[in-house]
């Protein structure tokens, strides 16, 4: 199981990653970068990258009550009402994937990808595994 460095780099392996990182998204603080910033500095990125998160994760249009299993729900389930965000500009994507932890979990990758030479749908695939087992020390 991974740790944050190890995760990072495996995440930078994917076609077309610029930089990546994994973000608390309560604080926006950076809990490990690397590669490049779309604004050139990354704990700007991380804190604008985390006001992002905390609306989806918070607003209830997007992470809704839980009054029963939605469709494709399973029931128990735990962890953040939302899998992932994603974000696509004119020359890439950013791919948010939230961590589901132990402890209470406020934490996403973010991984910024080049938008002609990334793969979306593998990105979404490998983040999901990443974050599965990514292991907070």
């Amino acid at each position: 199981m991974p740790g944050i460095d190890e995760c990072l780099l495996e995440a930078m392996a994917l076609p077309g990653a610029r930089g990546a990182a994994l973000v608390d998204w309560s604080s926006g603080l950076a809990l490990g970068t690397i590669g490049e910033s779309p604004v050139g500095d990354h704990e700007t990125t991380a804190a604008e990258t985390a006001e992002l998160a905390r609306a989806a994760a918070e607003y209830e249009s997007f992470a809704r009550a839980e009054a029963g299993p939605a469709l494709g729900d399973v029931v128990g389930t735990a962890g953040p009402p939302v899998e992932d965000l994603i974000v696509t500009t004119r020359s890439g994507y950013h791919v948010l994937r939230f961590v589901e932890t132990s402890f209470d979990s406020s934490v996403f990758l973010h991984v910024w990808l080049d938008r002609a030479e990334g793969n979306l749908a593998f990105a979404r695939i490998r983040l999901r595994a990443l974050a599965e087992g990514l292991v907070l020390r």
